[in-house]
């Protein structure tokens, strides 16, 4: 198998909401849209597709709910705290920079979707 590019597809009932999140918080660009539908892409990150909760194109149907509960959107980053310090000012912070005891610093935000956004530095 050859995998040449790969993406996270998250159902959410606001499209333009988690997108324009995702623009403005972590970099990550327009790469194609349509009704219901946004494609991002970043060069150090998978892309992210949102897609509106309830179409009728998504398959398979019994699975067609909200992301959401259960879901974590882990980024690994060179300076947690100043990405912390520059996201915090206008984004809901879930966790603030919490070091876990296996090396682990960690924080956290949501976005208007209540999808959970991580970061993540190994210390």
């Amino acid at each position: 198998m050859n995998i040449t590019q790969t993406a996270i597809s998250l159902n959410v009932p606001d499209v333009a909401a988690s997108a324009s999140f995702a623009k403005t918080h972590f970099g990550f660009e327009e790469a194609m849209s349509a009704e219901g539908f946004v494609s991002l892409q970043h060069p150090d990150a998978p892309n992210l597709i949102f897609l509106q909760t309830g179409l009728q194109t998504f398959r398979p149907q019994g699975i067609a709910g909200s992301a959401g509960q259960g879901t974590l959107l882990v980024f690994v980053v060179a300076d947690i705290d100043a990405e912390f310090a520059r996201i915090a000012t206008s984004a809901r912070v879930i966790t603030p920079p919490e070091t876990e005891p296996w090396g682990e610093r960690y924080c956290q935000f949501a976005d208007p979707n209540g999808l959970v956004w991580q970061l993540v530095q190994w210390v």
